[in-house]
């Protein structure tokens, strides 16, 4: 995995747990040194693993790419999400953007960083 990756809270990662297991989550907290990161698994080779947050050193993990919201349907997806980390900001963000297409349909939402999805 990349090493000199500036991982922030709400990050989209892929790594490798400490038992060699592909993960699938995104950022909760970064250490002080940025050595370690808190993931919390949405996707695992370990079906344990899921809904679990685990720290790992940021070296086995990297970011992926920025997703694109394209409809009502995700963002009320990504609403459950926000709901379920207890992500008070990020509920605003993504209640913000279907409040939008709600009002105005002719928007085309577009990339959000906080998508910590499948």
């Amino acid at each position: 995995m990349a090493e000199n990756n500036q991982f922030n809270n709400g990050d989209r990662v892929q790594g490798r747990s400490r038992d060699g297991e592909l993960i699938h989550g995104f950022i909760e907290n970064v250490s002080v040194n940025r050595e370690i990161v808190k993931v919390n698994v949405v996707q695992s080779e370990n079906e344990k693993a899921v809904g679990k947050s685990i720290w790992i050193p940021s070296k086995w993990t990297e970011k992926l790419p920025e997703l694109e919201i394209s409809n009502e349907s995700h963002l009320l997806e990504l609403i459950d999400l926000a709901l379920l980390s207890d992500d008070e900001t990020w509920f605003m963000e993504v209640s913000g953007k279907l409040e939008s297409i709600k009002i105005n349909p002719q928007i085309n939402t577009r990339k959000s960083g906080f998508y910590p999805g499948k």
